[in-house]
């Protein structure tokens, strides 16, 4: 998925700010004065870029997804092998607690979806749909014989597990939560990774 969306600096520091906002308190911990007073500009500037709550909530869904998907690069890239394609999924989650130290913005608005405006709500269906796609793309790559049905459930079940190991691991306030349920899933859902002979697995973590 290409970047396409390209905002002015002014939009960018908003858009950064409300994703913030919204990463740590949801989307509706935070207000138009909130953002201003980050950014450092007035209120009636948030509105002039953004007119409403709704127009913004779309754009920061639309950007991190967009964003999220393009370091994931193509699922059908023939220099990458599978594996290492999960590996990589799976970092860009763990990249969400170790160094941005919030959770992931599919998580959060997904918990709030029925209080979200239309808008807001499709872009974050897309969000899940779209990695969905990707991962089902990967596990055909991995297992050419595999049934289409069961290539999307292990691509659902990979996305909620990772949704569920930013929240234990947040809950908890230990990212090693996390790194143990990482390797534990590259294990079960990439068996390449596993070495018959010490049964190690390689860990997910930098």
């Amino acid at each position: 998925m290409a970047l396409q969306y390209s905002p002015t600096v002014t939009q960018t520091r908003i858009l950064d700010a409300a994703e913030a906002r919204i990463r740590r308190y949801g989307y509706h911990g935070f207000s138009f004065r909130d953002i201003a007073t980050d950014v450092g500009i007035r209120s009636a500037s948030v509105h002039y870029h953004f007119p409403t709550k709704e127009d913004l909530g779309t754009q920061v869904m639309r950007r991190y997804s967009a964003r999220f998907l393009h370091r994931l690069g193509d699922p059908k890239e023939a220099a990458q092998a599978p594996h290492n394609l999960l590996k990589r999924y799976i970092e860009g989650f763990q990249k969400l607690l170790v160094e941005d130290k919030m959770m992931c913005l599919y998580g959060i608005l997904g918990a709030e979806i029925c209080a979200l405006p239309a808008p807001v709500r499709d872009e974050v269906k897309r969000f899940g749909e779209d990695h969905i796609k990707w991962l089902k793309t990967v596990y055909r790559r991995l297992n050419p014989g595999q049934k289409k049905k069961t290539s999307k459930t292990k691509a659902l079940c990979l996305l909620a597990s990772l949704e569920g190991a930013l929240i234990a691991a947040r809950a908890a306030e230990d990212t090693k939560y996390f790194e143990r349920i990482a390797s534990e899933l590259m294990r079960t859902h990439s068996p390449l990774y596993t070495n018959k002979k010490n049964n190690k697995v390689p860990s997910a973590s930098r």
